[in-house]
């Protein structure tokens, strides 16, 4: 039997407000169905009834009954068990609601099951569970329990929950007090985020890698948790852009790949696409605040790669003082710290420039490396590449993406571009139209993804053979470990991928200058001469002004878009550069020492 899934839904003006006291019974819940569906617990001729002579049928209540929604129900009470011994929970505080899964029912329009408020969380029974249509409409409410349990309310964390299920189309979503994720956010009062990089529990948190920049959105408490509604949709809203360590804070306050939102002195909103990833994500989350608040204890900086001492730059967080003094601002004793830390955290630093964003080709390295090494590797190695890892995931979408390149190159009559034929002309025809469009691309120096996307995986091989190291001026190594002992972050954006940027900076004479670094943009956040990539990347840094930010770059129409921005620019002048235009404007440098 065929039944159009988009038929299913839930009668949102079943118990728009509290139910009755007693126990609804469930033959009340509704579904609206042409037809009943054998595979999700509706049996095909069960009797239906009509509702206000409207023709809208409702089934029995054995789907209510059956076992997805009673398997949900003791999951949700044998989580809040385990968060509560995690003191996720305690206090009748936290809370989780959870989607009841069924490949039947469109997931915006899935039954959702929702911890109570105000109740002891280890004690909750599977019937305790609220359950509510897709819209939010409550469908069913448990009885009262005997003095002195109150009475049952829906959690106040609703309204925040349903803007998780309805903005990202989430699976689960988990409201936890823990201790670590109220004491991080007051680390820096003023702070609007938290971030943290280089720590193997980033890897938990979807879209994130170990080298990523995980980035967390603070918004401020408010006395009632239903009051915080807009402020978290201003957080999780949806307006996808790239970000170069996984996250971008847009000029409307988005993070569109954030799975969590801090509530400052409160606790943590986090989601994912079923409850397992929820809770994973809830307990990497956790791990991170707790290892980011021992660290500050330390006078050690959970914020940059090497996890150095803490430096007082303008809008960081101040360092312990020394253990048994007394901090006259707060007139406490403060965590006891080594003197081996205090000895490294010994003055106060200021400087202009929070930021230093710099360009690589021409500016950090030389321009031959570029044309003369990189280009030409990946050129020589296209079709062995591409043999070789024909059948592997990232070969293909480097395929995928190179199709839909040509294609549009073939419409708009690009020189050099010759059609590819499709997977049944076989792996040979295909992989040789690819090498002379590549080919093609290479020669034209053309800044597009899909060959940089390429090129970044041609290299990634040849690094690993140690067939090729990244070159740079000799200047540079010794000015990345200057600033960022200053406290100076320091970033990266070129036309090359993120994965080849962090191949040349990683694989160097001078060793691995991640550690240096704070993160990565590539042409994803847009073109580099026009200036609202630049605008894009300075909210991304979080700093009051662009102009805390100096770029470095050896192209005047870049550094042109950069001033527009707002950022303070420079122009790096090196052997092999072409020659600047005269009265450009600009600063000029030989030498990043001069900085």
């Amino acid at each position: 039997m065929h039944t159009d899934r988009n038929q299913i839904r839930y009668l949102p003006q079943v118990a728009a407000a509290f139910l009755p006291a007693s126990r609804t019974p469930l033959s009340r819940f509704y579904l609206r169905t042409t037809n009943a569906i054998p595979h999700c617990g509706v049996a095909k001729g069960e009797s239906m009834a009509a509702v206000n002579g409207s023709g809208v049928s409702l089934a029995s209540q054995a789907y209510m009954e059956g076992n997805a929604v009673k398997e949900t129900r003791a999951l949700v009470a044998d989580l809040c068990r385990q968060f509560y011994s995690l003191g996720w929970v305690s206090g009748t505080g936290g809370s989780i609601t959870i989607k009841v899964h069924d490949d039947c029912i469109p997931k915006p329009q899935q039954l959702i099951l929702m911890s109570p408020s105000g109740v002891q969380k280890e004690r909750m029974e599977a019937e305790d569970m609220y359950v509510m249509s897709g819209n939010g409409s409550i469908l069913y409410a448990p009885s009262p329990k005997p003095y002195p349990h109150k009475p049952p309310k829906c959690s106040d964390c609703a309204p925040l929950f349903m803007k998780a299920y309805e903005m990202r189309d989430a699976g689960a979503v988990i409201h936890s007090h823990g201790m670590e994720s109220c004491l991080v956010t007051m680390l820096n009062p003023s702070a609007k985020e938290f971030k943290i990089t280089h720590m193997e529990m980033i890897k938990g948190i979807k879209g994130h890698g170990y080298y990523d920049e995980l980035v967390v959105p603070i918004i401020e408490n408010t006395a009632y948790e239903n009051e915080l509604t807009e402020s978290l949709t201003k957080a999780v809203n949806i307006c996808y852009l790239q970000f170069s360590y996984s996250t971008l804070l847009l000029p409307i306050e988005a993070y569109p790949k954030t799975t969590a939102v801090l509530v400052r002195n409160h606790g943590i909103y986090v989601w994912g696409d079923t409850w397992i990833s929820a809770k994973t994500q809830s307990e990497c989350y956790h791990y991170l605040f707790d290892a980011a608040i021992k660290l500050h204890q330390m006078g050690l900086d959970w914020s940059t790669p090497s996890h150095g001492p803490i430096q007082q730059a303008r809008g960081a967080i101040s360092a312990p003082v020394k253990a048994g003094l007394k901090d006259s601002s707060h007139n406490s004793e403060t965590f006891p710290v080594s003197s081996f830390v205090h000895d490294r955290v010994s003055s106060s630093i200021y400087f202009d420039m929070c930021c230093i964003l710099l360009d690589i080709e021409g500016t950090t390295t030389p321009i031959t490396f570029v044309a003369d090494v990189l280009f030409p590797y990946a050129r020589d190695n296209v079709g062995k590449h591409l043999s070789a890892t024909y059948e592997t995931e990232d070969t293909q979408e480097d395929i995928k993406l190179l199709r839909s390149q040509v294609e549009d190159d073939l419409a708009h009559g690009i020189d050099g571009a010759v059609p590819i034929p499709p997977d049944g002309a076989g792996k040979d025809a295909v992989i040789a139209a690819l090498v002379a469009n590549v080919e093609a691309m290479i020669r034209a120096d053309r800044k597009i993804t899909a060959l940089k996307q390429l090129q970044g995986h041609i290299w990634r091989t040849g690094f690993q053979n140690n067939e090729l190291k990244g070159e740079f001026y000799n200047d540079v190594p010794e000015a990345l470990q200057s600033w960022h002992a200053l406290g100076i972050k320091v970033y990266i954006y070129s036309s090359g991928s993120r994965l080849a940027q962090r191949l040349v900076f990683g694989n160097t004479k001078s060793g691995d200058l991640r550690k240096y670094l704070s993160g990565f943009f590539d042409t994803n956040i847009g073109n580099k001469r026009e200036t609202s990539s630049y605008v894009q990347i300075s909210e991304s840094l979080g700093v009051d002004s662009p102009s805390e930010i100096l770029f470095l770059t050896d192209v005047v129409q870049e550094a042109v878009a950069a001033k527009a921005a707002g950022l303070k620019v420079m122009i790096s002048v090196r052997p092999g550069n072409a020659p600047l235009p005269e009265n450009h404007g600009f600063k000029t440098i030989n030498s990043f020492l001069e900085i």
